[in-house]
């Protein structure tokens, strides 16, 4: 199933995502409510195409804070060794804003105080109820679906800032979408990148190639953060340099999910 925030007419609604039998295009079935509360969401009667006039879709969800992983993919070749050292090591963990979430199409802002700016294509779990304390065997319980994510960094400014607050969370630095996703192969989930139409495939990977895996992502996370439903965790990237310009188009695809575009601009 798939869970697609939309605006339309200057109004905001989740929708489920359905493939229309007869002409094949995407449809939007506007839901009452909010799919991450605790009532029971509804159709009201209203259907969109998804690339019907008027229609655009938003970031899947506006969470209370984003965390990702960093250096988490196996290094190409490793040997088993090597696998299991990389394992034994903490997960490195930061944290994003929900300021620097943005949906497709929307643009990724370089800041003026920038010079180097990062993709990171990315798998993002989306939480689905109230996550404290759990273990692996537990996690994936409590997720309610995922989507597509660009980790967009500033690689300079990373390199003077060791806690990388202004490097991996200013405003646009996290394009999410299209859409939740809840029926996927999260452990083995295959991420394509797109840079101006054209392949990056060295920064095409699987989730497979995890250092810690995703339930173990989630329950680590928990040990010291409550996470709430709609909140987000980046997975990692299998591959961080890849470098973007004023005018760059972006495209990470997630097979089985979706696209998610943007482009990024100077920012004053």
């Amino acid at each position: 199933m798939r869970i697609a925030r939309f605006s339309h007419d200057d109004s905001v609604s989740y929708a489920f995502v359905q493939k229309d039998a007869n002409d094949r295009k995407d449809y939007l079935v506007e839901l009452t409510g909010y799919p991450f509360g605790p009532n029971p969401v509804e159709p009201t009667g209203r259907r969109f195409e998804v690339e019907g006039e008027g229609i655009r879709l938003l970031a899947p969800i506006i969470p209370s804070k984003v965390y990702g992983l960093a250096k988490n993919y196996q290094k190409a070749g490793a040997s088993q060794a090597e696998r299991e050292e990389a394992a034994r090591q903490p997960a490195v963990i930061f944290t994003k804003p929900s300021t620097s979430v943005i949906g497709p199409d929307d643009p990724i802002v370089l800041p003026s105080f920038a010079h180097a700016m990062n993709f990171e294509p990315e798998v993002a779990v989306i939480m689905g109820r109230i996550t404290k304390k759990v273990t692996p065997a537990e996690a994936m319980d409590y997720v309610l679906g995922y989507t597509c994510v660009n980790d967009v960094t500033l690689t300079d400014i990373a390199a003077e800032d060791p806690t990388w607050t202004r490097a991996k969370g200013f405003d646009t630095s996290c394009p999410l979408g299209p859409w939740i996703e809840t029926d996927l192969d999260y452990a083995d989930a295959q991420i394509f990148f797109n840079l101006n139409g054209v392949g990056v495939p060295e920064a095409s990977g699987s989730t497979a190639g995890l250092i810690h895996s995703i339930p173990e992502q989630i329950a680590e996370i928990s040990r010291f953060s409550t996470l709430l439903p709609g909140d987000v965790i980046m997975t990692g990237t299998p591959y961080a340099a890849g470098s973007l310009k004023p005018g760059d188009e972006t495209l990470v695809t997630v097979r089985g999910l979706g696209s998610l575009r943007n482009v990024v601009v100077q920012g004053d």
